[in-house]
Formats: structure tokens, C-alpha cells, sequence
């Protein structure tokens, strides 16, 4: 583990300094996974929830995200972004619904926070999209998948 590059000698949060750095193609992935009965589930998975299907606009909804992490995050350096993507798949046995997002930039930093922001607005539109018929819904499990570019190359050991 090494020092936190967010802290000035003092302690201090401070914005990063990345303009010394290369720039280089950057990629991240990053899931979530929602929790919901499966009667709402099987709701989602037909496209048929109160306010209509609930994945196209939870897709949406992340990318658009993704794009505005910089004026989320207070330290997150806003960045051009290549691509953004998310998926969905449901499975209403299970009552779940999983979603993963790709982020691609070619920056001097990665694209970690983006594709977490992305799926983490994508979960809670998928909430908001089906609040009305089941309260009880949990998001959880919001993790980085792996990352390429940048001093090291990771992936998470599932």
C-alpha cells in the first residue's frame, strides 16, 4: 500500500496533478447487482413495470452518469470519454437484476470512477423505475470488475 495520492503533506484533499502523466488508453468495468422479489423481477425481465420498460432507461441513465462523474465526484478529474456502455441482465428466479458497465477514455488517468458512477445510477433508476410495486429492494455489491491502463493493469479474483 502506498501513500494517498488525494492528500497534500499536510493531509489536506487535494485534486491530483496528473499532467506529467502519459496519455494512454484506460478501461474499466464495474457491476452492481439489485435485489428485488422475483414477481418484480419477472416485472422487469417483461418490460412491463409501472412506468414501462425499466432496463432501456436504467442504460441510459448510467452512461449519462458515467459523462458527469467529474461534477459528482469533487476530485474526479472530468474526462473526454471514448465509450461507456451498460448492461443489464435479469434473473427473476433469482430476483436479480446485474448490471455492468465498461468505461474507455484514452486520458492520463483511468476511468475507475466512471464506470462505478455508471452502474451505481443505473441500480437506482432501476429502483426508482419500480419503487411503486416493491419497496423492499436492496442495491448492493457495487464493485470494480478490473481496470487496464495506467501503472498497472487489475482484476478482481472472483
Amino acid at each position: 500500500m502506498g501513500s494517498l495520492s488525494h492528500l497534500d503533506a499536510d493531509g489536506r484533499a487535494r485534486m491530483v496533478d496528473v499532467g506529467s502523466k502519459p496519455v494512454t488508453a484506460r478501461r474499466a468495468v464495474a457491476a452492481a447487482t439489485v435485489r428485488m422479489s422475483a414477481a418484480t423481477a419477472a416485472v422487469v425481465a417483461a418490460r412491463d413495470g409501472p412506468k414501462g420498460d425499466v432496463i432501456g432507461p436504467a442504460r441510459i441513465a448510467g452512461v449519462q452518469a458515467a459523462k458527469r462523474t467529474g461534477e459528482l465526484i469533487p476530485l474526479c478529474h472530468p474526462l473526454a470519454l471514448d465509450f461507456v456502455g451498460v448492461e443489464a441482465e435479469v434473473d427473476a428466479d433469482a430476483g436479480e437484476v446485474r448490471l455492468v458497465a465498461e468505461a474507455r477514455a484514452t486520458a492520463r488517468t483511468g476511468v475507475e470512477m466512471e464506470a462505478l458512477t455508471a452502474v451505481a445510477v443505473a441500480a437506482l433508476t432501476v429502483y426508482d423505475m419500480v419503487k411503486g410495486i416493491d419497496r423492499g429492494i436492496e442495491i448492493g455489491d457495487i464493485v470494480l470488475l478490473e481496470k487496464q491502463g495506467g501503472r498497472a493493469d487489475w482484476r478482481r479474483d472472483e
